[in-house]
């Protein structure tokens, strides 16, 4: 397993707070899952924390989704709504289930989340599965700008189902629109578990995939102007600039499953 230069080593016992899940991740290694896999992958990414000290609370109080709002600012729900759609928190499984799409082809209610809470630098890992075609992802220092709440993107998303090219700028581990991932990454197949991580110091910020780094970028380096200039996100002023903002789980519509969060915000 690759590690990055900038992590500290592995610890024994990484005690975590799973954006609101509140998970402990011990000696489990290769505990069978419901559908058959192992949690191997969980517990080596956990042992990757960068954790300056990983969070014991804050905003994050265990078995529950009240660090977290909609878009709206309203509390989340932990459970699916009368119609079967939105969040459900069950077994340490965050759940997505999103909007139907209408005859007109739009959706119903969007679902994404964002944390309560603005953070600077972290890590966060954590293990994903989506369904074929899906497309998700995690954003960071997101920030409001104008009438949208926008940041850096981890791009969760099924390459094969959706066609798309392993090094392609929209494919799975990403940083969305700017920094693409190699074509040689290791992506399991929709359905399957997968295992990602984020980590932002500073200007520097990292992508890995199953346990490998995928993209590395530095925030407002030459590379980085010439990336956004020919990206969609070239009339928001100063993109991803900001050293705090929120943390995002997006709805793009597909349904999807996370677990083992391991968040490690740095002190400050």
């Amino acid at each position: 397993m690759e590690r990055s230069p900038h992590l500290a080593p592995p610890v024994a016992r990484v005690l975590c707070t799973a954006l609101g899940l509140g998970l402990v991740v011990t000696a489990a290694r290769g505990a069978p899952d419901v559908d058959g896999t192992t949690a191997s992958s969980a517990v080596a990414v956990a042992e990757q924390s960068t954790a300056d000290e990983p969070a014991a609370d804050g905003p994050f109080d265990g078995l529950s989704l009240s660090g977290w709002q909609t878009l709206r600012g309203d509390p989340v729900a932990e459970t699916l709504d009368a119609e079967g759609h939105g969040w459900e928190l069950a077994g340490g499984v965050l759940h997505l289930v999103p909007s139907s799409r209408r005859p007109d082809g739009t959706r119903g209610p969007n679902y994404s989340i964002v944390t309560a809470e603005e953070y600077g630098d972290f890590s966060l890992a954590f293990e994903w599965r989506i369904v074929a075609g899906g497309n998700n992802g995690i954003k960071y220092r997101v920030r409001r700008y104008g009438q949208r709440m926008l940041g850096c993107e981890y791009q969760i998303f099924d390459d094969v189902g959706g066609g798309v090219p392993f090094d392609h700028l929209t494919s799975c581990g990403s940083l969305y629109g700017l920094f693409a991932p190699p074509a040689d990454k290791t992506l399991h197949p929709a359905g399957a578990w997968n295992a990602g991580r984020i980590v932002v110091r500073g200007d520097r910020v990292e992508h890995w995939l199953n346990g490998r780094l995928v993209v590395e970028a530095t925030v407002g380096d030459e590379a980085w102007e010439r990336q956004v200039t020919a990206s969609k996100f070239v009339d928001r002023a100063d993109f991803g600039r900001n050293r705090r903002g929120r943390i995002m789980i997006t709805d793009h519509g597909a349904e999807t499953w996370f677990r083992g969060f391991v968040f490690a915000p740095a002190a400050e």
